[in-house]
């Protein structure tokens, strides 16, 4: 599907929920993000090869593994974001892209453009998060 989008295309309430413009721009969105998310992955892997380890002062050593491991959590994360686009984007190719998973009621347009992973509205995700706390606090 290669819908034409102006360059200052954003999605508008005015328009028909999920039309083929709502979806091309949210599959740009997605592809964008993702093809950034795994840019910055290769570049973190060549640095990490690349790192000299070779450090003779002890706390040198314990600070480069230190950051070694808050970026290898990082990635981590990213990868768990990519997984979620990759959801996203076949949400997208099924129809079901932009409704709730709970209430099956459109996701408001401003929380997409914020969270194009989103898969709750606010609504649904405001009570996820209460029954959430309310078993945590047991």
């Amino acid at each position: 599907m290669s819908v034409e989008l102006p360059a200052d295309y954003v999605p508008s309430d005015d328009e028909p929920f999920m039309n083929e413009r709502q979806l091309e721009y949210f599959r740009r969105k997605l592809e964008t993000w993702k093809a950034d998310i795994l840019s910055q992955s290769r570049e973190t892997v060549h640095a990490m090869q690349s790192e000299e380890m070779n450090l003779a002062d002890i706390a040198d050593r314990a600070s480069s593994e230190s950051e070694r491991a808050l970026e290898l959590r990082a990635r981590d994360r990213q990868r768990k974001l990519i997984s979620k686009i990759d959801s996203a984007l076949r949400r997208i190719e099924d129809g079901s892209y932009g409704y709730c998973e709970e209430t099956g009621e459109p996701i408001s347009l401003k929380r997409l453009d914020a969270r194009p992973i989103a898969t709750l509205s606010i609504e649904a995700q405001e009570r996820h998060e209460r029954r959430e706390k309310v078993y945590r606090d047991d």
